[in-house]
């Protein structure tokens, strides 16, 4: 998904930076938290993959509060949550949206609880993801830093901005990863100064929307990690709680950032919440080599050695099917009744490995025939799917015993390797379109 166009918004006299993605029915409105940048986070895979799984369902709008990424700086304290507030309203009327669910994270939360109170016929939905509801602790409110501990965090991250500082509290699982602190202190140097994010931390002492939860009229998806190391999770249960129609889910973890971790299980639940059905899984599709296998005339050599024998020597075959699969760097999908479908990421390696099968069954006084073909596949449930499979399937049921037959598709992209082999000619395979030519490779 490419990057959108960075647009601008008039807050009063503040200009606020925003984008506006996919084109979907439904209006969505991300809230930020702490820091962010819009441009910036496009360099990020998993924002990236975050905001293409919300552009599926949605029309979707995203911006940098004042004071971060490409909005304008703002000088002096006098920023109450009000007026920042007023910076959602300002870019959903650029926007043209009248209308929309509001997506708070982190301390973008209490801004969009405020707007859904303040302007309950311009929000539809909230989610709120690590929200919080008041900063410091008070006598009434333990579920937050002192104000000393506040003044000491503020303090730390000025004198350490251009570090990626707050990385073993923000995302404690991937902290240690020597590309995402590298990435993470460019992103934090980029969204903000020193002396904004020092601003930003002392604006937020002064939240606290306890008083606004019971006016909110609109349901609310309230998401927390239960170990989340900065915001702790009994604030969102405090907002379950008081909220008049919320729902909760209480996620494994410690991370506070969302893109600390795999989206698509956060997303799937947004996405139902929001539009009342979960996504389709979707199907992966990669290239592979597919080998069939199926042993010949095998009724009658059961017939021939009775069940027990038959058995045990159906094990010798699989024992030497498992280990030339192993040794040819072959994964086995499934059985097919006598046979076997395994995949493969080299055709060269497919053919040598079917040979060499057909050769150390030929010991236990069976025969194998087997058909190859390469193609794109979809992987779902641990098993295979697509027209190459009918192809690779139709093929090795042309083939007599120890026959490996191979598609044109296989014998070109072996070319070079040194495997021989006689043209068959062209084949009508039943249920794929155009005719097929079909090669046998030489012993």
């Amino acid at each position: 998904m490419e990057a959108p166009v960075t647009r601008y918004a008039k807050s009063d006299d503040v200009h606020i930076a925003y984008q506006v993605l996919g084109s979907g029915p439904l209006n969505v409105v991300v809230v930020p938290g702490f820091v962010s940048h819009l441009e910036l986070d496009w360099q990020n895979p998993v924002t990236a993959r975050l905001r293409s799984r919300v552009t599926s369902f949605a029309r979707v709008v995203v911006f940098d509060k004042r004071g971060t990424g490409m909005s304008d700086r703002v000088s002096g304290p006098d920023q109450p949550l009000e007026r920042r507030m007023d910076d959602v309203r300002a870019v959903m009327d650029a926007a043209g949206i009248e209308r929309a669910a509001l997506w708070g994270q982190s301390e973008g939360g209490p801004m969009a609880v405020l707007f859904a109170a303040t302007y309950p016929d311009r929000c539809r939905a909230l989610v709120l993801y690590g929200s919080w509801v008041r900063r410091v602790s008070g006598v009434d409110w333990p579920w937050a830093p002192s104000s000393e501990e506040h003044e000491q965090l503020t303090r730390e991250f000025e004198d350490r901005w251009g570090e990626p500082v707050g990385a073993e509290i923000w995302a404690p699982s991937i902290a240690g990863n020597p590309v995402f602190r590298e990435r993470w202190a460019a992103f934090l140097r980029a969204s903000a100064s020193p002396g904004a994010v020092a601003a930003l931390f002392r604006m937020n002492r002064t939240i606290d929307i306890r008083g606004v939860l019971p006016a909110v009229r609109v349901p609310a998806l309230v998401i927390h990690r239960a170990n989340d190391r900065v915001v702790p999770v009994e604030q969102s249960r405090y907002l379950v709680e008081r909220l008049p129609d919320a729902r909760y889910l209480e996620l494994d973890g410690d991370d506070h950032l969302l893109g600390a971790r795999d989206v698509d299980p956060v997303m799937d639940h947004i996405q139902e919440f929001l539009t009342g059905a979960r996504p389709m899984p979707e199907a992966e599709r990669v290239l592979v080599t597919l080998l069939f296998t199926d042993l010949v005339a095998s009724t009658a050599a059961n017939a021939e050695l009775g069940d027990r024998s038959w058995r045990e020597t159906l094990d010798q075959h699989d024992d030497i099917a498992r280990h030339e699969l192993e040794r040819h760097r072959g994964a086995r999908i499934k059985g097919t009744g006598d046979g076997l479908l395994a995949t493969f990421d080299g055709p060269a390696r497919a053919v040598r490995c079917a040979q060499v099968m057909q050769e150390r069954v030929r010991g236990l006084g069976l025969r194998m025939r087997a058909g190859l073909h390469t193609g794109e596949v979809e992987l779902r449930d641990e098993d295979l799917s697509g027209l190459a499979v009918v192809i690779g399937q139709r093929i090795s049921a042309l083939a007599g015993p120890d026959e490996v037959l191979v598609s044109s598709t296989v014998r070109d992209l072996v070319a070079g390797s040194g495997i021989e082999f006689d043209d068959r000619g062209a084949h009508r395979l039943k249920g794929v379109p155009d005719d097929w030519r079909v090669f046998a490779v030489v012993r």
